[in-house]
């Protein structure tokens, strides 16, 4: 993979599933050289987890956390506990996500908005959108002191951001997305970037095999997420800034400007240009 995380320190929320994204990059980032602080609402699997990683990077390469990122106090808590162990945070990587049916609370396919109650609606969006808030916020001062940091988001594809029957999951990340994009115009020059990456569609994980019947077969593996999240990870990417790449289109034996080129646009969709009207003078 292209880039070194040598000596860096991440936090990856969502990181326990044996087949996650969130547990994909961890793995990628200790084979880079990054010690890792895994948070998880499950402690089986973040406890399996942390073993996991140690095998691969040695004792103490890894730290479990138990965190629900919708608790301000319980993110504040888990920064602080990555910081005391490892001495500072370089990376975060806000991956824990969740959606209506891997909450159990959508019966059918197609379920439209209303629906939901407000208590449905609130816990999606409490995870996907409050959640990146709360763990940015809490670990952005350490990279805005050492003039260097990575803030590494998972939204989604901009086509299941609008999707019918697809709230509160396609909202909260359209909401997460545009949240990366106003980030990164505010740490401007001060060393710490914040981009999306995303595997590009239907991804196999424990949230899109709950109660779905797609064709695995057909379904894009977690691993499109390794390189390109060690590539943001690094020093290399120090000029990247405010833009999403796709996993799926990541490919490592083309020289980086290709890979960008093909792989990677503005976060949020910028491109499509400005749409408020600014009246000007009334006609003399």
């Amino acid at each position: 993979m292209t880039g070194s995380a040598e000596g860096k320190i991440a936090i990856v929320t969502g990181a326990a599933s044996p087949i996650g994204l969130g547990h994909a990059m961890a793995q990628a980032l200790v084979q880079a050289g990054a010690k890792v602080a895994l948070c998880d609402v499950n402690e089986a699997w973040l406890d399996e987890s942390v073993r996991e990683m140690e095998a691969i990077g040695g004792v103490g390469c890894a730290l479990g956390i138990p965190l629900d990122v919708t608790e301000p106090d319980s993110v504040d808590g888990a920064v602080s506990r990555t910081i005391e162990a490892f001495g500072t945070v370089h990376i975060l990587v806000n991956n824990a996500g969740i959606n209506q049916r891997s909450e159990g609370f959508v019966n059918q396919e197609r379920s439209p908005f209303w629906e939901l109650t407000p208590a449905q609606w609130e816990r999606v969006v409490d995870v996907n959108l409050n959640g990146p808030f709360f763990m940015t916020r809490a670990a952005i001062q350490p990279m805005l002191d050492q003039k260097w940091g990575r803030i590494i988001s998972v939204t989604t594809s901009m086509d299941t951001m609008w999707r019918k029957y697809g709230s509160p999951y396609g909202p909260s990340k359209a909401g997460h997305e545009a949240l990366v994009a106003t980030m990164a115009g505010e740490l401007e020059d001060t060393g710490v970037t914040a981009n999306v990456l995303v595997p590009g569609g239907a991804t196999y994980t424990n949230m899109t095999t709950h109660g779905h019947d797609f064709d695995t077969e057909k379904m894009i593996p977690a691993s499109v997420m390794q390189a390109p999240v060690v590539w943001l990870a690094s020093d290399a990417s120090s000029d990247f800034n405010g833009q999403r790449i796709i996993g799926y289109f990541w490919d490592e034996e083309l020289p980086i400007a290709e890979r960008l080129e093909k792989a990677s646009a503005p976060a949020a969709w910028p491109q499509l240009g400005r749409q408020a009207i600014v009246p000007g003078p009334p006609p003399s």
